[in-house]
């Protein structure tokens, strides 16, 4: 019998815990629940969860803080589900560590979604060699990125940003993030520079460069690259 992947839920509502466990449990996932953020941590370290689901509205500690002190440690991807939905928000959890966001009420078909994409990501999406997403393949340890079986010509700025959104796939990065990794910290705040190279990148791997596939855009907050086929 193949053994079950743990999931860690974090939420102090009672009602949401045990919605989240039915919908994690019938998916085949092993669930462990906690009501605040100190339980989080101490779970986090006995049971070493595949991924956790983090509410931010704790009754003893901020979620961003329980993230914070996570990334202290550890690289388990964290999945925050609440319902503050401003950018400033969201935005504020994907810098202090989080690896997606989604916002209360949700449906929970994107909910499992976005479970199945942290933990493609936690084992090992981001160390292969090679990357294939539809007619897009890249060999990163060749450099070499094609579509369509033919060789597309990037700019070593160009390549250094996919390559980035590769070994992130299916996370949200911020356009802090983008700055801070490909253009270092003089540019901080310079957002005009992500989009411009997203567009560049778009033109070059899209289909339809207008109505992206791959790159996809998290409005007001950054992007996300697909590992949906």
């Amino acid at each position: 019998m193949t053994e079950k992947i743990p999931i860690l839920v974090v939420d102090d509502e009672r009602q949401m815990r045990r919605l989240l466990q039915i919908a994690l449990e019938s998916a085949g996932y092993a669930v462990i629940l906690a009501e605040t953020g100190e339980q989080a941590l101490q779970f986090a370290v006995k049971v070493n969860p595949d991924a956790i689901i983090l509410d931010l509205g704790l009754p003893d500690k901020d979620g961003i803080e329980v993230l914070r002190r996570l990334r202290e440690w550890a690289t388990v991807p964290v999945i925050v589900l609440s319902v503050r939905s401003s950018e400033q928000d969201i935005v504020a959890a994907l810098d202090a560590g989080a690896d997606d966001y989604l916002t209360k009420p949700f449906r929970t078909g994107e909910l499992l979604a976005r479970v199945r994409t942290a933990l493609r990501h936690r084992h090992g999406i981001e160390e292969e060699s090679v990357f294939v997403s539809g007619p897009i393949s890249v060999d990163l340890a060749a450099r070499t990125v094609r579509r369509n079986g033919e060789v597309v010509r990037l700019t070593p700025k160009e390549y250094a940003l996919l390559a980035l959104f590769i070994r992130n796939a299916g996370k949200v990065l911020t356009h802090q993030y983008i700055l801070q990794q490909i253009w270092g910290p003089a540019l901080d705040g310079e957002t005009q520079y992500s989009r411009v190279y997203v567009g560049q990148l778009r033109k070059k791997l899209e289909e339809d460069p207008e109505q992206p596939r791959l790159l996809q855009t998290e409005s007001g907050i950054g992007y996300r690259l697909s590992t949906e086929d």
